[in-house]
């Protein structure tokens, strides 16, 4: 599913069942979007996201939900309003609830996400 207008590959289908193997690497591999997000499979009432990017998502704030970001590969900022977090692999980071963000990678890289299965990935009005 693409969230049209934004020129994003944002996929909300659960890719794995419970049970099944996670497989990332195939997943990084067969991609070629520039901004792709697939959730890889739902925990309680949370999900576990992919994403492989590069550039920048718009300016938005989650009302009800806080996200975290764990950088796999890559360098990958978070711009908040008063500073910017730069995060490189292996480092995580919670943006709460309410608080206007923008996510962005200069080079390629590769994110994991969790947040509640809820969330709309694009902000909330």
């Amino acid at each position: 599913m693409s969230d049209a207008p934004f020129p994003y590959d944002t996929r909300l289908d659960i890719k794995f069942a419970p049970l099944e193997v996670v497989d990332v690497p195939a997943l990084v591999a067969a991609n070629q979007h520039p901004w792709y997000n697939q959730t890889l499979c739902k925990v309680n009432d949370s999900v576990m996201r992919l994403g492989v990017m590069q550039g920048e998502y718009h300016w938005h704030k989650h009302d009800s939900d806080d996200e975290f970001f764990f950088v796999l590969e890559g360098e990958f900022w978070i711009d908040l309003e008063q500073r910017s977090v730069a995060l490189k692999p292996l480092e995580g980071f919670v943006v709460p609830r309410g608080v206007v963000h923008r996510t962005r990678a200069p080079q390629r890289c590769v994110i994991l996400m969790a947040e509640t299965s809820a969330i709309v990935p694009t902000g909330d009005s």
